[in-house]
């Protein structure tokens, strides 16, 4: 019998990993660059690295800021949906290429309402009213990693 896809196999702590998933769509929409190719989630802080040819100005980090509440502030509703490999290939809103290949053939995609569709194992909230305050509260750029430090207030 096939594993229900619609249950989180990883505990990350839902609010954290759903501002983690709106965080990653802003950078792709604001820098042109792909989703954290390394992330940390944690409940208290947590920290997610991109790959961008210069640094950003203060004045961009606190518009990725900005943005991103701004969409958690749309209350989107976020929920799961199974899609076969090849269905979630064919989407031009899908990075697959952090998938590893014993993900098998039915996957889980999350979306945040219109704005982010991403394979994941991880909770999520129900809706991103629920997440509270997106909060930067360090970044630093080094020979082209961008890390960026976060947290969450209520």
């Amino acid at each position: 019998m096939a594993q229900d896809v619609f249950t989180p196999k990883k505990d990350y702590f839902a609010p954290m990993h759903t501002a983690e998933h709106v965080l990653n769509q802003t950078m792709v929409r604001l820098f042109g660059c792909a989703r954290s190719k390394n992330a940390h989630i944690e409940k208290n802080k947590s920290k997610c690295d991109y790959f961008l040819p210069s640094a950003p100005t203060q004045e961009q980090m606190d518009e990725v800021q900005n943005q991103v509440n701004a969409v958690l502030a749309r209350r989107l509703p976020v929920t799961a949906a199974n899609l076969s490999r090849t269905e979630a290939a064919q989407r031009k809103d899908l990075d697959l290429s952090k998938l590893p290949a014993e993900a098998g053939e039915t996957l889980r995609v999350v979306f945040v309402g219109d704005y982010d569709a991403c394979p994941c194992i991880g909770a999520h909230v129900s809706n991103t009213e629920e997440v509270g305050r997106f909060v930067i509260s360090s970044w630093d750029y080094q020979e082209g990693r961008l890390r960026i430090r976060f947290k969450l207030e209520n």
